[in-house]
């Protein structure tokens, strides 16, 4: 409860913001609350301003400096400029490109961000139209420019939108551009975004900025296209943007390498920022592609492809015969599968095995197992793709929560419509040897033993249970998980180099337990969750029947909810 006084000095700090809002809109709202007393609302909206971070911005849209807004992005566009003209120097104008995905207002910051840019002087380029993030990673690599910015709220619910920056050109190292920020450059930018005082301060352009064509997304399909293996397209393919930008994007990069039976679900296949026919728009969410399995059963499908709105991430449903039904391949499954695709394209084309595959600390060990019996490096990265996408001499990387990068030549990034190419064009080839995805799971299991993976979080809304609860787990570890005794215990913010697997200190816990079973605790980056990470391991012999390998399978999916059980009580859930 604030005090008259606190009160009196919010309401001014309000009519402050108010008087400086270049948006009506947003103006109007916060009058509204004002008008309302509606002081707790306005105080969680002007609780400091929306924090900038490796991710950028991301937040609900609404008035006031905590919440997405134009002043806000003018602010952080300033900012960054200020940042990219330091960094450049005065030699020359630094470049700057802005895609935007169809989410509500995201033209309009991406127009802001042009507007703010161009008065500064910068060499500023704009996507012609709402396009997928990895269309935006690719522009800043191939125009050589210094900056990119992507708005997206990727798959957030319809009320949040987003700005992600990427560097590249001469601020960074050449592993490093066309990938969004690490550390040191997100502090160093919030610091110039914190020194813009006011939005009527900053000049913005009506015009001067570069409206790119339609060439760009050309130059960026031409180059998916070039990822074809020639192979047979014998694919019936059903495909949901889940009302994002990747809908058409994605049929014309299949249809290019020759995938022309695609059947794209109505109600999801034009943008929407409501996103109105599922929950939550993110294909791992339960129901979300339900009406893709529904028209694949209708049209005798061979593969679902689902993309989140921004196209950034690709996830697959396949008809599992085991279960007589249709599923989604977990995250890590299909990381085992692209990886696996792309280990055997380096070594017949002759690539070097300088090739690395690289993947997060929270995923599957499966790839390094993968990598292992191609004579290929593997690598493990902090979680984030702007770490992954960072590894020298990377050929294929991916993380847990569906994003892969499997052309990082073209795009340094995760990249939902190259992988679904890569992904399609494996199920084809096995189609055409009377097998699929299922049966090469099994292959790989069989090879190098059955990886299972899964998650449970714990979801807090007084933020302070987060610290305490990772205090309480990094302060008394389980000594034991299943029965096994834990062998590595190491508190990812100390330990050795070697035993955080050469990474720098993180906040988490990794455990590993004599028979191989796996549990990483972390706090979210992204959501007030700490995460629980699981794995456990199944032998099985090199000559399994698909029995055999149907009961393992089952097997580590009874351990992996024993594990889970175990893990709630250590979270105190």
């Amino acid at each position: 409860m604030l005090t008259a006084a606190e009160v009196a000095e919010l309401a001014d700090v309000v009519r402050e913001w108010i008087a400086d809002d270049p948006d009506p809109v947003t103006a109007a709202e916060l009058e509204a609350l004002l008008d309302a007393q509606d002081w707790d609302e306005l105080e969680s909206r002007f609780t400091g301003l929306l924090q900038f971070g490796t991710a950028g911005l991301r937040g609900a849209l609404a008035g006031g400096p905590a919440r997405m807004n134009r002043a806000v992005v003018i602010r952080a566009a300033k900012g960054l400029v200020d940042f990219l003209r330091e960094a450049v120097g005065t030699g020359r104008a630094p470049r700057l490109v802005i895609g935007f995905d169809a989410r509500h207002n995201s033209e309009v910051f991406a127009r802001d961000t042009a507007a703010v840019a161009t008065a500064a002087g910068l060499e500023t380029f704009l996507l012609p139209r709402p396009l997928p993030t990895p269309v935006l990673a690719f522009a800043v690599r191939h125009l050589e420019a210094d900056g990119g910015v992507m708005v997206t709220a990727s798959h957030n619910p319809p009320q949040d939108n987003g700005y992600k920056v990427y560097l590249g050109g001469e601020v960074v190292e050449e592993a490093g551009r066309g990938v969004q920020i690490v550390p040191p450059f997100d502090s160093q930018i919030a610091r110039k975004i914190a020194a813009v005082r006011a939005v009527a301060d900053v000049p913005r352009a009506e015009s001067g900025w570069t409206e790119l064509g339609e060439e760009i997304l050309e130059e960026y399909l031409t180059g998916v296209s070039g990822l074809s293996d020639g192979g047979s397209r014998d694919l019936r393919i059903v495909l949901t943007p889940l009302h994002g930008v990747g809908g058409g994007v994605v049929v014309d990069a299949l249809r290019r390498v020759g995938f022309t039976d695609v059947h794209v679900v109505p109600e999801q296949a034009e943008p929407d920022p409501e996103f109105p026919t599922v929950a939550f728009p993110n294909p791992e969410e339960p129901g979300a592609i339900d009406l893709a399995v529904g028209l694949a059963r209708e049209v005798g499908a061979d593969l679902v492809i689902a993309n989140d709105p921004d196209a950034d991430r690709c996830a697959l449903a396949v008809h599992d015969p085991r279960l007589g039904d249709w599923r989604m391949l977990h995250g890590d499954e299909l990381g085992a599968l692209l990886g696996a695709e792309v280990a055997r394209r380096v070594t017949a084309t002759g690539a070097p095995s300088s090739a690395v595959l690289a993947s997060s600390i929270v995923s599957s060990r499966l790839l390094g197992r993968i990598a292992a019996a191609a004579g290929l490096e593997h690598r493990q990265t902090l979680t984030g793709f702007k770490w992954i996408a960072r590894v020298p001499g990377i050929a294929f990387g991916y993380e847990e929560a569906i994003g892969y990068c499997v052309a990082p030549e073209l795009v340094r990034d995760k990249d939902g419509v190259s992988a679904a190419v890569v992904a399609a064009q494996l199920a084809s080839r096995l189609k055409t040897e009377g097998r699929t995805l299922v049966d090469a799971l099994d292959d790989l299991a069989r090879r190098h033993g059955l990886y299972l993976t899964d998650q449970l979080s714990a979801r807090f809304t007084d933020l302070a249970q987060i610290g305490a609860t990772m205090a309480r787990v990094l302060g008394s570890p389980p000594t034991t998980l299943l029965g096994s005794p834990v062998v590595e215990a190491v508190d990812l913010t100390l330990g050795t180099d070697e035993e955080r697997l050469g990474l720098p200190p993180t906040e988490g816990l990794r455990l590993v337990a004599e028979d191989g079973t796996r549990v990483i605790v972390r706090p979210s980056g992204t959501e007030p969750k700490v995460k629980s990470y699981l794995e456990v391991v199944q032998p099985l012999d090199p000559d399994a029947s698909d029995d055999d390998v149907t009961t393992a399978r089952a097997a580590a999916r009874s351990r992996l909810e024993a594990l889970k059980d175990e893990l709630r009580g250590v979270l105190g859930l």
